[in-house]
């Protein structure tokens, strides 16, 4: 179960954007990689294609899993994940902090 999810709100812990917060746009999960809204802006240069825009372009670049914590819903820190099962048997992620059931993000 991933811990990172798409729309999660996140700080960034590491690196030159360290402590910079957003909300999970894409999850690249096979390369371990979250792409977080308004953070880790690099200039990417791109040729003229049919319906591209071409020149020197902003994009945001993804960043590693490990650099990033979930920022909990309900006490509104940074903190860690922890997965158990719920009362269903299903698995639920939870704040470390607070013990509180985190909810699936709104994606």
């Amino acid at each position: 179960m991933r811990k990172i999810r798409s729309g999660d709100e996140v700080l960034v812990t590491a690196g030159r954007n360290k402590g910079q917060r957003g909300v999970v746009r894409i999850n690249l999960i096979r390369r371990d990689r979250v792409v977080v809204e308004g953070v880790n802006i690099v200039k990417k240069h791109i040729k003229r294609g049919r319906a591209r825009q071409s020149g020197i372009v902003e994009v945001e670049a993804p960043l590693h899993v490990s650099n990033v914590l979930l920022v909990c819903p309900n006490c509104k820190q940074p903190t860690r994940v922890g997965v158990r099962p719920n009362e269903a048997g299903k698995n639920e992620r939870y704040c470390k902090k607070c013990e509180a059931t985190v909810p699936r993000p709104e994606a």
